[in-house]
């Protein structure tokens, strides 16, 4: 499953395992970032202190940065899972646990499966994968029906899959380019583009700018989106997009939901009953079913 080529290895498992770690605990870390802070200053502050990171690794280990055209739309199609994914991410996390976050997100699969059946023709869904997004479809409901009332709201539901949608086309678009790219190169063009496309903001949001330093759990959350979610997760992301399918990377956020209800819970004290952690089993049996025939 984790080798595009039929053959275990090592390296990709733990790149893999590394990366499902970071995505499960980047909606925490959103949700302290912006406990104090407005939403989009936390993603203006996420990306330039990143792409500062990126360039200063780029220099260290002597990688080019590639301006050539195929390189330039390599990094836009990646930065649509930074600045585009993200910022839709940022926004929603007022509306909805950390938790739930991530529970919508590993819905991403299937709707990358909706994309390629109804829109670019190149894959056929059978019905063990429609009753699998049946499955997972009820599982939410169920989910959300337990949460009625608890930091839910709908605009939150509709930011995440503008996000999703992001994020799958990010994934198809960079594969489709193939751009020759070292992982280092491809993050650090596509944090440079999401840096850029994030200080347009600033005119829009100038009167929230920050005026003095938050708590500690929204500097952790700083540290961790900017070191972990944007420069090692996006290395690890970049360079299994180019030796994985996009559906094995997609798979991660099986695993992701149920890692980050766990974290939401120990650390941010949010809390799911029986009825709403059975919810959460239907729609990761739902998405595991779907994944049969893919």
């Amino acid at each position: 499953m984790f080798m595009s080529k039929g053959s275990t290895s090592f390296t990709h498992i733990a790149i893999y395992a590394t990366l499902v770690l970071i995505w499960a605990a980047t909606p925490l870390a959103i949700v302290w970032s912006v406990h104090q802070v407005y939403p989009l200053w936390v993603l203006i502050i996420r990306y330039v202190g990143a792409s500062i990171l990126a360039v200063i690794l780029l220099i260290i280990f002597r990688n080019p940065l590639p301006l050539d055209r195929q390189s330039l739309t390599s990094y836009v199609a990646g930065s649509l899972n930074l600045i585009g994914a993200q910022l839709f991410i940022y926004l929603a996390a007022r509306y909805l646990t950390s938790g739930l976050m991530a529970l919508l997100f590993g819905l991403s699969p299937l709707v990358s499966g909706l994309v390629g059946h109804f829109i670019l023709k190149n894959q056929h869904l059978v019905l063990i994968q429609w009753g699998g997004m049946l499955m997972a479809v009820l599982g939410l409901i169920v989910v959300f029906a337990d949460q009625t009332g608890n930091q839910v709201q709908p605009i939150g539901i509709v930011l995440i899959f503008i996000s999703i949608i992001s994020y799958i086309s990010s994934i198809f678009w960079v594969k489709h380019i193939a751009a020759p790219l070292t992982p280092i190169s491809q993050a650090t063009g596509s944090l440079l583009v999401s840096a850029l496309a994030s200080l347009l903001l600033i005119p829009f949001i100038y009167q929230h700018m920050p005026s003095h330093l938050p708590d500690l759990h929204s500097m952790l959350g700083f540290a961790f989106t900017i070191l972990f979610s944007s420069i090692i997760a996006m290395l690890c992301y970049f360079w299994l997009i180019r030796e994985l399918k996009p559906a094995t990377i997609a798979l991660s956020n099986v695993i992701t939901p149920i890692i980050a209800l766990i974290l939401g819970a120990v650390f941010n004290h949010e809390q799911l009953n029986v009825s709403a952690w059975f919810g959460v089993m239907l729609v990761v049996i739902g998405i595991l079913c779907y994944f049969r025939k893919t």
